[in-house]
């Protein structure tokens, strides 16, 4: 295999590791010997030395080296990542799973927006992104990166609500009774005009830069252009 893919296999093992050792077994003596604060700015430090590995690893790797597939792989992309920005848009708001002092008050509340889809919206949009890049079959280096990213998403979800649950005690567990893990599809419709006004945006947005960025036309570009 060629020295790039190693280093791209190298870095995202890095950047996955880390998020998974800081946000699990390495949290609890962190925090102990930095702090609070000195934990959150060290977590992000590596977070950023590690995804810039990442970043460079993925541009140095050689790309369009797999046969892809075809019409249908870019239909099934279209398709994933325009509920992957409705979810990721819908995220941000009254989401318990995100870093806030209003979190215990926020899983006692009813779930609204993208959160009635899932409790994990932001996790689930990037890992159907991460999918709808795997099912292109384009490039080594993408089908690397999209696992890994994937894996990031969809077991820390998993992991983080064993976190919760540990933390947050009867306050994450009644949240987790009255949500879902797994996506409620039939419930996509029902997050709201701004979730799917702005996941639609995003959608565009990001399809257009697509061809920006990669020289490649993406999602509804690719048939409109």
């Amino acid at each position: 295999m060629d020295e790039g893919i190693w280093n791209l296999v190298a870095a995202n093992v890095a950047f996955v590791g880390s998020h998974f050792a800081m946000s699990h077994p390495l949290r609890a003596p962190m925090v102990k010997a930095l702090g609070e604060k000195g934990f959150s700015l060290a977590y992000t430090a590596v977070s950023f030395a590690a995804l810039g590995w990442v970043y460079f690893a993925f541009l140095a790797a050689p790309g369009s080296d797999l046969p892809g597939s075809g019409e249908a792989g870019w239909i099934i992309a279209t398709v994933l990542t325009w509920p992957a920005m409705v979810l990721l848009a819908g995220s941000f708001v009254g989401n318990p799973a995100l870093p806030t002092p209003m979190a215990e008050q926020q899983t006692r509340a009813e779930p609204k927006g993208a959160l009635r889809v899932t409790r994990h919206p932001m996790m689930w949009g990037i890992g159907l992104w991460a999918i709808s890049h795997m099912a292109l079959f384009w490039s080594t280096r993408t089908m690397i990166t999209a696992l890994a990213m994937g894996v990031l998403a969809l077991v820390g979800a998993r992991l983080q609500d064993a976190k919760k649950e540990a933390l947050m005690g009867a306050a994450w567990a009644e949240w987790e009774r009255k949500t879902s893990y797994w996506p409620r599809w039939g419930q996509l419709f029902r997050v709201g005009a701004v979730p799917l006004i702005a996941g639609t945006v995003l959608w565009l947005a990001g399809s257009w830069m697509h061809l920006w960025r990669a020289d490649i036309p993406a999602g509804v570009f690719r048939w409109l252009g």
